[in-house]
């Protein structure tokens, strides 16, 4: 391909409201523009990238046994209501009738389309197992879609969806389904990690969650290197303190605290540490009462871990300004657990605390001096919070986690009946009884991928493609293309010798200056560059430099395209 006939929308200013850098890069570059919040135009050269990204994708799971098909992007709502996902799902759901007032939404996933359709055709046991995937858009609608197409209203997704007879069978494609997932990304040249997470809305008890290392990563993962243990931080099971509570010194004492609201400004205030504090959370509760959750002031609420609680109203909903007021007679950021006169469930770190602060449940006032068992019962203790660098690892409780973050780029799930039974699924087993499937689903961001690629790969010129990403191998970058014949008539002799040999050539054969022309391959990210000009050829050697580690080697022009064989092997 030729810059002269590619369309190449490169920018050389940062976008103002990009906020990562795979956002800034991917505009710059010109793989993408917006259309709307978090709906994109996917440029030729983006577009060479998802190629890639499908093609990987789709050879892995047709190695893996799954049947390509294509499902519809618009669902009948009577599908979602038999499941009970049209309310459960929220406003993330995009809904919406057509002419005849009939309500349908623009598929997030395809649990029920996949089930209606596996039970009209799947009669039998021996029609098992089946496991069918597609590449398909999928809608999510954002609350507040960022960071280009990592977080996007619209995006491209590979969704796969297994039928077996029993759990047995189940676990079996799960397993043949991760194994394709790690082959996929040591293919795209992405260093990747499996971590045990949350199912979420998808539902089902078991699945893992695939991420890309990387600084910008929305979510935190939880490694223990010793042990081999890893996890996403809302997955890590948090044990009580091994050691005893200290023994109460203090007597509790009501204190001023004026415009005190946070636990910083606490700290701050006091002088002292924000371990040695509370903070009460409410929420709303599974009955008539709202619900008092109580962590060390340090730590952060874990919702999936709350949303387990049978007392706790599922989705998770932390209560409005007016709703704390009205349950506990003051503002947020001075409610306590001492006289509270709502159901009160405790953290185990912050069950184990003594002659500690937290609010009065009067505006302006905190306690201190707080001790459990006798300014207040003794607590309801579960595990709460959000796991941190250095807790034990659950496995080995000897050792500690570390915490890295990661860009979700995969996800797997063992469903077990969930959706079967929900949608009739069902077929006859040897002994002609009726049986619901055994299901499995499994989900790669097909767009997300580009995205956390350049994450993990970049430099202050632009993107670093790992090379099965690459959208094009190549660059030709002539020096004097239009004034040398001699430069012209090699570059057309090597641009077809390299395409015949089975690279993708970018030849720039546009009239720029030198330092622009590399400054837009180095933006795009092309792997191998080659220069060409007169005092080269003089010598017969084109100039020769890789985007990744920046070396730059002069070789003979007459072996090169072996040469190049050679390097891109590496």
């Amino acid at each position: 391909m030729r810059t002269s006939q590619f369309f190449l929308a490169t920018l050389k200013e940062v976008p103002a409201d990009a906020e990562i850098v795979s956002h800034q890069l991917m505009l710059r570059a010109g793989l993408i523009r917006q259309v709307a919040a978090g709906v994109y135009n996917w440029l030729p050269l983006g577009h060479r990238v998802l190629s890639k990204v499908s093609q990987v994708v789709r050879e892995e799971m047709d190695r893996a046994g799954a049947q390509e098909v294509l499902l519809p992007a618009v669902q009948p709502a009577e599908l979602w209501q038999h499941s009970g996902r049209w309310d459960d799902y929220g406003p993330e759901l995009l809904r919406f009738k057509d002419r005849h007032e009939r309500d349908f939404c623009f598929g997030p996933t395809h649990e029920e389309v996949i089930t209606t359709l596996a039970r009209s055709e799947i009669r039998s046991y021996r029609q098992l197992p089946v496991n069918l995937y597609q590449i398909q858009t999928k809608f999510r609608d954002e609350i507040r879609p960022r960071f280009g197409v990592m977080r996007s209203r619209e995006f491209i997704m590979k969704d796969a969806y297994s039928f077996d007879r029993d759990s047995d069978g189940m676990s079996q494609s799960y397993q043949s389904m991760y194994d394709a997932y790690v082959r996929i990304f040591e293919r795209l040249g992405l260093q990747a990690q499996a971590v045990e997470a949350d199912s979420g809305s998808i539902g089902g008890n078991f699945s893992h969650e695939f991420h890309v290392l990387a600084d910008s990563g929305e979510d935190a993962i939880a490694f223990c290197s010793p042990c081999g243990y890893a996890a996403n931080v809302e997955k890590v099971n948090l044990t009580p303190a091994s050691c005893e509570r200290p023994d109460a010194k203090e007597t509790m004492a009501e204190v001023a605290t004026p415009d005190v609201h946070t636990i910083a400004e606490l700290s701050a205030f006091l002088k002292i540490d924000a371990k040695q504090t509370l903070k009460t959370l409410i929420v709303q509760g599974s009955g008539d009462l709202p619900v008092a959750l109580v962590l060390r002031g340090d730590h952060d609420l874990n919702s999936v871990k709350a949303e387990t609680l049978d007392e706790i109203a599922k989705p998770l909903r932390m209560a409005s300004a007016k709703e704390i007021e009205e349950a506990t007679g003051s503002a947020p950021g001075s409610v306590g657990p001492v006289g509270l006169k709502l159901p009160v469930i405790v953290d185990h770190d912050a069950s184990a605390l003594s002659d500690f602060v937290c609010g009065a449940n009067r505006d302006g006032f905190h306690l201190q001096g707080v001790n459990w068992g006798r300014d207040l019962a003794e607590p309801t203790t579960h595990d709460l919070r959000q796991a941190v660098e250095g807790d034990p690892c659950p496995t080995d409780p000897l050792q500690s986690i570390q915490v890295r973050r990661g860009i979700e780029v995969g996800h797997v799930f063992q469903l077990g009946t969930k959706y079967s039974e929900a949608l009739d699924g069902n077929f006859l087993d040897a002994q002609g009884r009726s049986q619901p499937f055994y299901m499995g689903c499994y989900g790669i961001g097909i767009t997300r991928i580009v995205a956390a690629a350049i994450e993990q790969s970049h430099d202050e010129n632009g993107i670093i493609w790992p090379a099965p990403l690459a959208p094009f191998d190549v660059c030709i970058v002539p020096i004097g293309l239009k004034k040398s014949e001699q430069v012209a008539n090699t570059v057309e002799a090597l641009y077809a010798e390299l395409e015949e040999a089975g690279f993708a050539v970018l030849l720039d054969d546009r009239d720029e200056r030198p330092g622009v022309m590399f400054s837009e391959m180095d933006l795009i990210g092309i792997p191998h560059r080659i220069v060409i000009g007169e005092k080269g050829l003089a010598k017969g050697i084109v100039e020769y430099r890789n985007r990744a580690t920046g070396e730059t080697v002069d070789y003979a022009l007459d072996a090169f395209v072996e040469t190049l064989k050679t390097l891109s092997s590496l």
